[in-house]
């Protein structure tokens, strides 16, 4: 895929975006200024690295960035406004959380939060711009770490293995743990299963 060149003088945020499809725990994402004067090679989509090399990137990043900062939007949140506009009032916390101001934002996917700067939806993005890509891999490495902490405070259900995705197992827990504080209770089927309490 080809990699969108952007101007080392326009001074650019990449902002992306982790835990939109999971039953539970935050949608957290991440803006992340790079330095032209300190490339950092290897940066990817984070779904296409390994979790060694994302822990690696992510230092990295950390480290040699001009600036960076998350973003983040609970269950609770999800729930009242829908998953969209949490993660797009998330994209915008973590772009207000920046140090210093970028001239233009560009943003993973096709949609852009509301921001007082220019902003730029790039589909695929985090394969294209090095700074979305940054981003990804701050977000993942961040909100695998929040989701392995989760697991010890609610035990049972396997949120450190599939990060509150809808697996088998996390389905298979559900059933018989029910549902727990974290989970997002819009989307299905814990949203079934709370109305199925509820009427019984």
């Amino acid at each position: 895929m080809q990699e969108i060149v952007i101007p080392s003088h326009i001074c650019i945020a990449g902002v992306d975006e982790v835990g939109r499809g999971p039953l539970a725990g935050p949608v957290l994402t991440a803006a992340v200024i790079l330095d032209p004067m300190r490339p950092i090679h290897g940066l990817a989509d984070s779904k296409k690295l390994t979790e060694k090399q994302r822990e690696r990137l992510a230092e990295l990043i950390k480290e040699n960035a001009l600036a960076w900062a998350l973003g983040r939007a609970e269950a609770e949140e999800i729930d009242n406004i829908n998953i969209l506009r949490a993660t797009l009032l998330a994209m915008r916390r973590a772009v207000e959380g920046l140090v210093m101001q970028p001239q233009v934002v560009y943003v993973d996917g096709n949609r852009c939060p509301e921001l007082s700067l220019p902003c730029v939806a790039v589909v695929k993005g985090d394969a294209k711009v090095a700074a979305i890509s940054a981003a990804s891999i701050i977000a993942k490495v961040t909100r695998d770490h929040e989701m392995q902490a989760l697991d010890r405070h609610f035990p049972g259900y396997g949120f450190a293995k599939h990060k509150g995705y809808g697996t088998a197992q996390h389905l298979a827990a559900l059933h018989t743990l029910g549902v727990c504080e974290i989970h997002r209770r819009s989307f299905e089927p814990v949203k079934s299963m709370l109305n199925s309490v509820v009427t019984e």
